[in-house]
């Protein structure tokens, strides 16, 4: 079966444009492995492409998405837990400094849960996997937040519950406390491309940068 015309279209650049270019970097990659310092977890929403958002080569990130750019606590069952096993590879083997996990907006994970949570019939998968947001929503409701109404708020405070939700793993705790890794939040504004990051003392995000050009994100 062939592959959609835009992939063969899309590598026909790549094999043109990027290539020559990145050639060196894969056959240094090939030979000694790969050594990247950050993390990423990301959503797997099509419009929020770590890579892009942060200009990067070849073996610079380390990155796993999923549905709403979500980590589960450390639990052991011995169940398959792709996410674990990932930060589990990136920080124990790779020996990652950095894990940021990037929210954004217009989350269509995060308007699922609020539009069918406790819905009769579930899904298969995903209302189980998302009622990992359910805390960080009860303490926004309980605070007079209405859902709905600003999912902006929800979207930022699943990333911060998300942050400590890395902190039950020990190895992750470890290595925090040591100062060896850093737990950074960030949320991107899809409508702007502004990039925000969170601070983990307020849990409050502010813009990072703005463009060098002439209009900056607003």
């Amino acid at each position: 079966m062939d592959l959609p015309q835009r992939l063969v279209s899309g590598y026909r650049t790549f094999l043109d444009a990027r290539l020559p270019i990145e050639l060196r970097r894969f056959e240094e990659l090939a030979a000694s492995g790969q050594r990247p310092e950050v993390m990423i977890i990301g959503c797997c929403d099509s419009r929020v492409s770590p890579e892009v958002i942060f200009d990067a080569h070849p073996g610079e990130l380390f990155v796993v998405r999923n549905v709403a750019n979500l980590v589960p606590p450390y639990s052991p069952s011995g169940l398959t837990h792709g996410v674990s096993a990932a930060l589990e590879f990136a920080v124990l083997v790779l020996k990652v400094k950095y894990i940021v996990v990037m929210g954004h907006s217009r989350c269509g994970g995060i308007r699922a849960f609020v539009e069918h949570r406790d819905r009769p019939e579930p899904g298969d998968f995903i209302d189980n996997w998302m009622s990992l947001i359910a805390p960080a929503a009860i303490a926004l409701e309980a605070a007079g937040h209405s859902l709905l109404d600003d999912l902006t708020h929800l979207e930022q405070a699943s990333v911060v519950s998300t942050l400590g939700n890395l902190m039950t793993f020990p190895w992750i705790r470890e290595r925090v406390q040591a100062r060896e890794l850093q737990l950074l939040g960030a949320y991107f504004d899809v409508a702007t491309g502004r990039l925000s990051a969170c601070d983990r003392e307020t849990a409050t995000f502010a813009p990072v940068a703005h463009s060098h050009g002439s209009r900056a994100p607003v």
